[in-house]
């Protein structure tokens, strides 16, 4: 633990959040990330001589990484102690999956900023500007273009909320000038001098021959952040205008747009396009080797093919002349599969039964509601109850208009149902008579006449 011993005065709080004082003087909750250490505790101070501390909520995110932690929470409770600020203390288990230590307790506490966030509330975090020398040299190294290199933002959407930061201009030593100006007291994380992470072996090794060197590396870095920040910007403007000619269109669990228009563009700004489509719809973007993948086997398929990529939260396909972004964990059966084999899972193959006057949970994760409709609609004799089941092979049915019947098999592939669909979609039946098939068609003699009420389907696949 260090205790400030010196004097002297850098930093005014009306300065450090002019940008943002309207938000503060609005917002119905302000949270503050704590951890105990510098950053945040001179982040909480400098905000409680401009925002009435009964307003504020400090959040400690105990990760348990350290024998220290323990000391950490107890150093946060002080400090909200002395400054009359509630406090928020969280505990969470990290567990990496494949991404490193760090990433994972950073996922960790970001989800429960989030799962705290309010509608229009704000998180305030300490991020200072040698943090954001290490986030661009890390992102570079990595390889990065544009979002990557443009660093961490001020302000970005975070959950209900907004997510902060108004140090980002501010250097750790300015911080720490007015730490021991004002007598602050704060924890040293000991992690911080183990160079086997990547961000301290930049900050203790690389950085500080940086700064030998180029004295102003803080102001030309920033300025490259920002440039890059300028270039992520202008190509989601792009991305943007190109869409509007590709005919998108919201699907079911996703979207789709036209292959041909999509294949009108040159090389560069079809890339784009597909690394930004994902983000308008707040799905992880693709890197430069997915979007290969997804130009080469799905882009590039053969029209009568049924190519696929998966990548985190998206699944890539193509039906037709129409390239679609799933939603991933939307699509799990195949329509190719033998029939005697069950969809997705054994209890897929059994049967429910549904009144249509509730909503109905379906094994895959998807639902069933009903509406009712004047004139329109599925007609359901009064008391009666529908079967709900899946694909079995063998059915034929009436489509309400047509003068035969006809195979499912056949029906589909008429209509233009995707194939990943075909297997999953549910089947309505009244006793052994299929009477509609999900909410694509009614069969003959089940529709409402004009003078009868009957039930509007919808089958709901929407997420993950």
């Amino acid at each position: 633990m260090t205790k400030a011993t010196l004097t002297s005065d850098s930093l005014e709080p009306s300065a450090v959040f002019s940008a943002w004082q309207q938000q503060l003087n609005t917002a119905p909750q302000i949270l503050v990330a704590l951890s105990g250490g510098l950053d945040s505790t001179v982040l909480l101070q400098l905000l409680v001589a401009t925002v009435s501390p009964g307003r504020l909520c400090a959040v400690h995110v105990n990760h348990g990484l350290s024998a220290n932690a323990d000391q950490w929470q107890a150093q946060a409770e002080d400090c909200c102690r002395s400054l009359g600020v509630q406090l928020h203390c969280e505990t969470v288990e990290v567990t990496p999956a494949g991404e490193g230590i760090e990433a994972a307790a950073r996922h960790a506490r970001y989800a429960v900023f989030e799962g705290l966030l309010q509608k229009d509330g704000l998180l305030l975090l300490g991020h200072h500007a040698d943090d954001q020398v290490e986030t661009f040299l890390y992102q570079m190294l990595r390889g990065s273009g544009a979002k990557g290199l443009s660093g961490m933002p001020e302000q970005r959407v975070l959950g209900r909320g907004q997510l902060i930061r108004p140090l980002l201009s501010t250097s750790k030593a300015q911080l720490k000038d007015y730490a021991l100006t004002h007598k602050l007291t704060w924890c040293e994380d000991e992690s911080n001098a183990d160079d086997k992470f990547d961000r301290n072996y930049l900050r203790n090794q690389v950085v500080p021959a940086i700064a030998q060197r180029w004295p102003d590396y803080r102001q030309s870095i920033g300025l490259s952040a920002e440039l890059s920040s300028e270039s992520e910007q202008l190509a989601a403007v792009l991305a943007e205008e190109d869409f509007a000619r590709l005919a998108g269109r919201e699907e079911r669990a996703g979207w789709s747009i036209c292959v041909n228009q999509l294949l009108k563009l040159n090389d560069l700004r079809q890339r784009n396009i597909l690394h930004h489509w994902p983000g308008v719809n707040n799905l992880a973007k693709p890197n430069k080797t997915i979007i290969a993948q997804i130009k080469d086997s799905v882009v590039g398929a053969r029209e009568d093919g049924e190519p696929e990529v998966v990548w985190q939260s998206t699944r890539w396909r193509r039906f037709r002349n129409r390239l679609y972004l799933l939603r991933n964990g939307s699509v799990e059966c195949h329509s190719e599969r033998p029939h005697s084999e069950p969809c997705c899972d054994s209890n897929k193959a059994l049967d429910s039964w549904w009144s249509a006057e509730e909503l109905l949970e379906l094994a895959d994760g998807s639902s069933l509601v009903a509406e009712d409709v004047d004139g329109a609609g599925l007609l359901i004799p009064q008391g009666q109850l529908l079967t709900v089941r899946y694909r079995r092979g063998g059915e034929r049915c009436r489509p309400v208009g047509r003068g035969h019947s006809n195979s499912l098999k056949k029906l589909l592939l008429e209509y233009e149902v995707e194939p990943w669909w075909r297997d999953r979609m549910p089947l309505l039946y009244m006793g052994e008579t299929l009477v509609a098939v999900g909410d694509y068609w009614i069969c003959e003699g089940w529709q409402a006449a004009p003078q009868q009420r009957g039930k509007k389907i919808h089958w709901q696949v929407n997420s993950l």
